[in-house]
């Protein structure tokens, strides 16, 4: 790779991912002790991996993906759809399971299912940006992400699938979407919510919205989780209980305390202060890939980026507010810190596209 791409790369988004890496693997050795750490050995190793694969997809050009991602699209479609005839755990059919290795194809499917829908955009607005507004041709992008929407839906993951639409959203918005569409969504939103709530959402995703309104209503049942995670974050206070003893998370009633709750585990046993730090990562990795989407050399380079700050911004939201019982709990991962090994891999491929966007700008054509 050349010296002037390797210049221009922002390596801070790599220092902050990495940082993000040790404070979950701080917490996941601390909450992996009674299991002998074997979750904590594994996602050193999927850290290790993941680097390794960022750096290889940083050095090939975002645009080689674009144009490669219609084939990409069509086997993660079908790895969807394979994924619904094997055997549920913890009552989703969402992993493909090898030996010990769990490979979960929607987390991978978000970077093809963008870049696919970038190469979409773009064919639609060759002969102009304003292409985009036709119902037609914005249906046909609403379409295409509809089919792994839908395929998600089944498993059942409401949550990953929400990071698809916020991702969306995002690239519509960056890609010139008339403000019609943007009031008529709202509309939309506005009057399916509770026909989608009242007749097609199963039970227990209406349990998880009612529990998430009135945890105390049920504090040893559906209400459990949310409320052990709000005494952990709240006693770990300013500088936390200290590794290795926070109750909550050492009694075991935190669950799980590796996946969906590892921030109460950081919250409860390092205290506010390492947990403000966890968002203000966040917040730094999402501004960093808002910026170089605005500085992008393309097109294509600007909608990508865009579309990986929106999955950035929805992990962070969605996953710190419902261990602090701000939003439903939905099972999405606290990306870099979770364990996880199709988490991991994932979000650093994003890093890895959101390095080759910023090393093939030129600081000549950077945007005000």
């Amino acid at each position: 790779m050349e010296k002037r791409l390797l210049k221009n790369m922002e390596w801070w988004i790599v220092v902050w991912s990495i940082a993000l890496c040790i404070i979950g693997l701080i917490a996941l050795f601390s909450a992996t002790t009674e299991a002998g750490h074997s979750e904590f050995k594994k996602q050193i190793i999927w850290v290790a991996v993941s680097i390794c694969i960022m750096i290889v997809v940083m050095m090939i050009d975002y645009n080689v993906i674009v144009k490669i991602s219609p084939i990409l699209y069509g086997i993660f479609i079908v790895a969807l759809i394979a994924v619904l005839f094997t055997e549920p755990i913890n009552g989703a059919k969402s992993w493909f399971e090898i030996g010990e290795f769990k490979f979960q194809p929607a987390e991978f499917a978000k970077v093809f299912v963008i870049t696919f829908l970038v190469f979409v955009i773009n064919k639609i607005q060759e002969k102009g940006k304003e292409e985009i507004n036709k119902p037609l041709k914005l249906l046909l992008v609403l379409g295409l992400l509809a089919l792994p929407l839908a395929l998600i839906v089944l498993q059942p993951d409401y949550g990953t699938a929400a990071a698809y639409i916020v991702a969306t959203a995002i690239m519509l918005l960056a890609s010139g979407i008339d403000k019609k569409y943007i009031i008529w969504t709202v509309v939309l939103i506005v009057i399916l919510v509770p026909i989608i709530y009242i007749y097609i959402l199963p039970s227990h995703a209406k349990t998880r919205i009612e529990v998430y309104l009135n945890p105390e209503s049920d504090p040893r049942g559906s209400g459990y989780n949310i409320l052990q995670s709000k005494l952990a974050i709240g006693a770990g206070e300013l500088t936390g209980m200290g590794i290795l003893n926070g109750n909550q998370t050492q009694l075991g009633y935190l669950y799980p305390k590796t996946t969906d709750f590892i921030f109460s585990v950081i919250g409860e046993e390092m205290g506010f202060v390492v947990s403000s730090g966890v968002i203000l990562l966040n917040v730094l990795i999402i501004t960093k890939a808002i910026y170089i989407a605005k500085t992008a050399k393309d097109d294509a380079g600007s909608y990508i980026a865009s579309g990986i700050a929106g999955i950035f911004l929805f992990h962070m939201l969605e996953n710190i507010g419902m261990t602090m019982g701000l939003l439903p709990i939905t099972g999405v991962p606290l990306l870099f810190v979770s364990y996880g090994g199709s988490s991991m891999i994932t979000s650093f491929i994003c890093i890895g596209i959101l390095l080759s966007i910023s090393a093939r700008r030129q600081k000549a054509i950077f945007v005000k």
